[in-house]
């Protein structure tokens, strides 16, 4: 039995009233989420453990089956394994979103979904800047940070000797809240010049990117500027075993996403990662390249991944159409081709589709809340559920599991 899990990041929702009362999932047109889950097995799954925020990171790690107290150092590390970075002893790697902020507050954590070809330079002046800069040099010392570039608007900051005990707010959970109430803060007093030097990195980048030509020609356009950097999700090089060594199932795996976070939890669970051409993190990603490769990686893995982020990105722009037209793409552009690939094929292949969490498009940010799930393969006997969504799951028949119970589950098929 081979296994694939098809993974739309923030898809799952609260009720809409404009929807009738509806979450997208029970509005959108999914239909063959629908057929999967008629077909097979349903239920609900707790992807966050307690004392966890509900970041992807987490939720994405539970799912394959990690505790997360033992394994999480946060998004950094994880960032810094799926752009070939590898960390050294003394390094504390920080995602670094270089976002959106005006008036004294976060717009978006986006830069105003800045694409890769324009983060590059941004990325490279930030480090000829503020690795050099007298100020932080004489505060801090030399050769103390490093700007690494990642994908959009998704970088690495590598802090030489930095100090992991630093409360950074992820930008995606603090739209229209005023920045400067949300800096770094130390949780001992061991980390405040950790703390201290990422503030002075915030403060700086401001005047720096305001002056940079990319940044003027989008506000001459009246378009949002990519105006800030913002590091959070920090930690040392986490120690985590591979999947096969977790699970004897296993032989070779594969993971699919645009997103660095998922490719350096994939890195360090031993599986290959795959890079689909177009392939952006956005409602423009190319789902028909994500699921050819899912479906290739499949005639010789004995698991696949394949992370689409379309849906996340909606939900955090408040963009209610735009996140049912993810939710439908995921369903026609993913889930249709790789079932009627597999259904033609001798050897039976599992097939499970979830959210790493919910992304509402009314509340803008993650929620630690159960989510859906739907497994499928060819024999197993199908629940009572007719429907993918949050309210019919309820009554599936797996009932509602707890974090390394959806993968444990998964295995034993």
């Amino acid at each position: 039995m081979k296994h694939i899990i098809i993974l739309g990041d923030g898809m799952a929702d609260h009720a809409v009233e404009r929807l009738g009362g509806k979450t997208l999932l029970q509005y959108a047109n999914t239909p063959y989420m629908d057929l999967l889950a008629k077909k097979g097995r349903t239920g609900r799954l707790i992807t966050i453990p307690d004392g966890f925020q509900p970041g992807s990171e987490v939720a994405n790690a539970a799912i394959l089956g990690y505790d997360l107290n033992e394994v999480y150092e946060g998004r950094g590390p994880l960032e810094a394994a799926s752009i070939g970075y590898e960390m050294q002893p003394s390094d504390f790697a920080l995602r670094c979103n270089i976002i959106n902020v005006q008036n004294g507050l976060i717009i978006t954590h986006n830069g105003g979904n800045l694409s890769t070809e324009d983060a590059g330079p941004l990325i490279e002046y930030l480090n000829e800047k503020l690795s050099n800069d007298p100020e932080i040099v004489s505060h801090f010392g030399k050769n103390r940070v490093r700007f690494i570039k990642g994908i959009q608007y998704r970088h690495l900051l590598v802090v030489s000797n930095g100090n992991k005990n630093v409360d950074c707010a992820p930008p995606h959970d603090h739209p229209n809240e005023e920045w400067e109430k949300l800096l770094p803060v130390a949780l001992t007093p061991e980390a405040q010049e950790t703390a201290d030097l990422l503030t002075m990195l915030i403060v700086k980048s401001q005047a720096l990117l305001a002056e940079h030509p990319f940044n003027k020609a989008r506000a001459e356009r009246g378009e949002r500027q990519a105006n800030c950097v913002w590091p959070w999700g920090g930690g040392y090089r986490p120690k985590m075993q591979t999947l096969m060594q977790q699970f004897p199932q296993v032989k070779s795996g594969a993971v699919i996403s645009a997103v660095d976070l998922i490719r350096g939890i994939g890195h360090y669970a031993g599986l290959r990662n795959i890079i689909v051409d177009g392939a952006t993190g956005l409602a423009d990603t190319n789902y028909e390249g994500k699921a050819a490769a899912a479906i290739e990686a499949l005639r010789n893995d004995d698991f696949v991944y394949v992370h689409v982020e379309a849906s996340d990105e909606a939900g955090h722009d408040g963009n209610l159409e735009l996140k049912i037209r993810t939710i439908e793409n995921l369903d026609s552009r993913i889930v249709k081709p790789v079932y009627e690939a597999v259904s033609q094929w001798d050897e039976p292949v599992c097939i499970a589709v979830l959210p790493d969490h919910p992304t509402p498009v009314e509340v803008r940010t993650h929620v630690s809340e159960p989510v859906p799930f739907l497994i499928y393969y060819k024999g197993i006997e199908p629940d009572s559920v007719t429907s993918y969504d949050e309210v019919s799951c309820v009554s599936g028949a797996y009932g509602l599991l707890r974090l390394q119970e959806f993968m444990k589950t998964l295995m034993n098929i």
